[in-house]
């Protein structure tokens, strides 16, 4: 195979591999897609990634290449795994050449993926609302759950997206949904704030990110795990702040008023 093939190959994977790992991907997943992808090209390649760095590797007659991927994990969006494992399915089985791998992963990559405002303002609601159902709530708090979770989550989406902070979003979330649920319980409007607040909460609740990295730990990649699982526990603990922030911001607010 042609150095300059060669070189198109493993910088498609190393794309790949990005776009998986900042996703939602596992690590193990990502290296065994990439490898996946080097054999039905005629080329065997290794992959290695975690969390801060992928390296592709393949080793040849010109010497060995090594190619690197620096991802930033923010956010994720199982679309896009699910659209990449698809795209490789299909040059495995050879329904699409390189050169079609090629460019529809660079749309991909490219590719805004997103649902709209009300849709998102919905499932915020209906997410808040289902552990209610488990508390056994009345229908009063049921629906102060609903609207509370969807304000919840506009105020960590609107604080995200105006400020570098990390984990203001989450902050400012937590707080918003803990004030509004520990003063409305305070006047007499709500039953039970603790249920309303923990039920407001799950949108903001990183769950995919720590479900990977148990599983990234159960299969040995500790390193990656690990880091993961830091950051989700980051993010839970800053929804934590935040909600104890409001809670005390609500009692005190009643108690001078």
């Amino acid at each position: 195979m042609a150095q300059k093939n060669t070189n198109d190959i493993i910088e498609v994977c190393g794309k790949i591999a990005k776009i998986l790992l900042e996703n939602g991907a596992e690590t193990t997943r990502v290296e065994s897609t990439v490898e996946y992808i080097g054999r039905a090209a005629g080329i065997q390649l290794k992959c290695h990634a975690t969390m801060t760095a992928i390296f592709v590797n393949v080793k040849n007659a010109a010497g060995s290449l090594t190619h690197l991927e620096k991802p930033r994990v923010s956010s994720f969006n199982l679309q896009k795994v699910d659209e990449i494992n698809t795209l490789s399915r299909e040059f495995s089985s050879h329904k699409i050449g390189f050169d079609q791998l090629q460019s529809r992963v660079e749309a991909i990559d490219h590719q805004v993926i997103d649902f709209s405002w009300p849709q998102k303002i919905l499932s915020a609601g209906l997410v808040s609302v289902a552990p209610m159902l488990l508390f056994k709530a009345s229908w009063k708090d049921l629906l102060l759950a609903f609207f509370i979770g969807i304000l919840g989550y506009l105020a960590s989406q609107l604080a995200g997206r105006h400020s570098a902070t990390p984990f203001l979003g989450a902050i400012t979330g937590g707080l918003v949904i803990s004030l509004i649920a520990t003063s409305l319980k305070q006047v007499g409007i709500a039953d039970s704030s603790s249920n309303i607040v923990i039920s407001a909460l799950m949108p903001l609740v990183p769950g995919v990110p720590l479900t990977n990295s148990l599983r990234e730990i159960i299969d040995r990649d500790i390193i990656s795990g690990l880091v993961r699982g830091m950051d989700a526990l980051m993010i839970a603990g800053s929804i934590g702040i935040g909600a104890i922030v409001g809670t005390f911001l609500a009692n005190l607010l009643i108690g001078v008023l």
